[in-house]
């Protein structure tokens, strides 16, 4: 379920000073509850990228990245360490220190830090530079749960028109398979 702004910007997250050049692009509440210390069970199903997506999100992402071949989109000379640079850069000594994450195996993402709250990764190409925020907040019910927050730094006119013409997809295709996925996963790691 998508959920206001402030369900991330009202949280004293670290990304919050890492990331004052980025914008807010959405909000997502995950179905995975669960108790104060299973954010790292979260990190580990997704970087071993437990589950899989819809039938329509899978060919949204697969034609994704046949244009981004055919256009030069992913190039390395147009991600992270070469156009932009990575948030690593960004951290404070604690941060910097802190557990590391392996890179998620089913999307292009590296991991940048974990906290006992907070899980952040990047990705960036020709057309934005974008950052996935895995959020570990308290519940309504007494519990705890995930929240994915995905900051977006476009890049140029081009990456602005790029992020308006995916947005509807995101939202209606993409994202809610992505969360009902992560969904799955996590039932299935609890039984």
């Amino acid at each position: 379920m998508r959920l206001p702004d402030t369900a991330h910007t009202s949280r004293p997250w670290r990304i919050h000073t890492l990331t004052p050049d980025f914008r807010l692009e959405d909000v997502w509440e995950l179905p995975t509850p669960g108790g104060p210390d299973d954010l790292q069970r979260l990190v580990r199903q997704m970087v071993t990228g437990q589950g899989h997506f819809s039938g329509a999100a899978r060919s949204l992402f697969a034609l994704r990245w046949k244009i981004g071949r055919l256009f030069g989109w992913d190039r390395p000379d147009a991600g992270l360490g070469a156009r932009v640079e990575t948030l690593r850069n960004r951290l404070p000594a604690d941060l910097r220190d802190g557990p590391t994450v392996p890179d998620p195996i089913a999307v292009p993402l590296t991991s940048v830090y974990l906290t006992d709250n907070e899980w952040v990764t990047e990705l960036a190409n020709k057309t934005v530079h974008t950052v996935m925020h895995i959020g570990w907040v308290p519940d309504s019910r007494g519990g705890y749960r995930g929240q994915m927050a995905v900051l977006v730094k476009p890049n140029g006119l081009f990456g602005r028109a790029y992020m308006a013409a995916i947005r509807p997809f995101r939202h209606l295709i993409v994202d809610p398979a992505l969360i009902h996925m992560i969904g799955r996963g996590w039932q299935r790691s609890a039984a």
